[in-house]
């Protein structure tokens, strides 16, 4: 992972030869592949043994991430008929479980004809439906129950997905009448439980502790079921966050994966544990780059107007935060020697929420510089609204170059010997 103060030569390598392409100002996106697989690696390298990791393709499921990802995960996580779609046209075929409220018949049916490893499932409702096409296809589907605990308030993070009222899963006190349905169904086969519980999770201690509960209720979920023997998976979802406000300090992976092998080896009996990690895979190999169209003083406050715009990278008002960024200027030497303000960084759209970013600390920023809003891998692009106000979508650029020559004008090369403003 780059630090928030620099870029990859490729990176920087690929934004200067698609600049030169470019009419008019350019906004793009650049994915570092390698550096992609290389993060995915290490995270696979910590887990304790036995423990599994998917790729849940929500977070950024642009088929060449998937593609990188895929030879390296131990499967996928979907949510949709458009990612079974998606999935199923990957490079290196990967196993995959399909999870997420609502799903349609259409989608359960064509789950199961294309392979299903199994289902996440989130209702009574769900069980009667699957176990209603797996009949009727003649086959015997496994399931995973989702299950939405009673969870103490210290385990919160910013971003609940149980252990209160939500759409999301079985409440745990219909679990027993949930794990009868299933044992009941002829063409359903339990084989154990799916807790995702938050999102955003930026405390290792916190999510060892909720690790730590799962451990402690899996031996009484599991004495639920006709046949306990035969539930073996727990499926411990994701939500491990992306520091945003502070790059420099992230989750700290490692120390997480090593409490929770001793948190394994104690048990007797301990489960097959699946993480099914989305944002803390992808988020810090992307890149969003805006090119400054004006710079203006309103009441006090700097502004400057980039191409692009929350239609593109939705990220920061989702999160509610103000994005890291990077300045790149065109003219390096009349940049150092320019003013430093704090600035507010806004898009091109008609509406005073289309803020990126808030009161930077900028040197000598002009029109024609470069803004680069980095940790853009995740829940960026894919979930903004990119038709409003009908502006061109931004290219996507996947950088597979790992050689660190730069082919680019020497004002680039000097930028990288003396650094970044931002």
């Amino acid at each position: 992972m780059a630090e928030p103060n620099e870029l990859p030569l490729s990176i920087l390598s690929a934004i200067e030869r698609y600049r030169q392409q470019c009419s008019d100002p350019m906004v793009a996106f650049f994915y570092d592949l390698p550096a992609l697989a290389a993060h995915a690696n290490a995270m696979k390298a910590a887990l304790p043994p036995g423990v599994e990791l998917y790729y849940a393709i929500k977070a950024n499921s642009e088929p060449a991430i998937i593609d990188t990802l895929a030879p390296i995960v131990d499967g996928l996580e979907l949510s949709s008929g458009g990612e079974i779609e998606r999935a199923c046209r990957s490079a290196t075929p990967r196993p995959w479980v399909l999870s997420g409220p609502g799903k349609l018949d259409a989608d359960m049916r064509s789950a199961i004809e294309r392979g299903v490893e199994a289902f996440h499932v989130e209702s009574l409702g769900e069980i009667a439906r699957l176990q209603s096409i797996a009949a009727a296809l003649g086959r015997t589907q496994p399931v995973l129950l989702r299950i939405n605990p009673w969870l103490p308030e210290s385990f919160s993070s910013r971003l609940r997905m149980a252990g209160t009222a939500t759409p999301f899963g079985i409440d745990e006190a219909q679990l027993p009448q949930a794990v009868s349905a299933v044992d009941n169904a002829p063409n359903l086969k339990l084989c154990g439980f799916h807790v995702h519980a938050m999102s955003h999770q930026t405390s290792e201690q916190r999510h060892q502790q909720l690790l730590a509960f799962y451990l402690e209720r899996w031996p009484s979920w599991r004495a639920l079921a006709r046949y306990p023997e035969q539930l073996t998976q727990l499926n411990v979802g994701g939500g491990i966050g992306v520091n945003y406000r502070q790059p420099s300090h992230q989750f700290d992976w490692a120390s997480l994966c090593y409490a929770f092998g001793q948190q394994l080896d104690n048990l007797s009996e301990p489960p097959r544990v699946r993480f099914e990690i989305g944002r803390y895979l992808s988020a810090f190999c992307g890149y969003y780059v805006m090119e400054v169209l004006d710079t203006k003083v309103s009441h006090g406050e700097g502004f400057l107007v980039c191409r692009g715009g929350t239609h593109q990278f939705r990220l920061p008002v989702a999160q509610g935060h103000d994005h890291p960024v990077i300045h790149l200027p065109r003219d390096p030497e009349q940049s150092s020697n320019g003013e430093q303000r704090a600035w507010t960084v806004v898009g091109q759209l008609c509406t005073p929420k289309d803020v990126l970013s808030r009161h930077q600390e900028l040197r000598g920023v002009r029109v024609g510089d470069l803004l680069v809003l980095p940790l853009a891998g995740a829940y960026g692009y894919n979930i903004s609204h990119a038709d409003f106000l009908c502006h061109p979508r931004p290219s996507q650029h996947f950088v597979t170059d790992t050689a660190e020559a730069l082919h680019s004008r020497p004002g680039l090369r000097r930028v990288l010997a003396e650094g970044y403003s931002g």
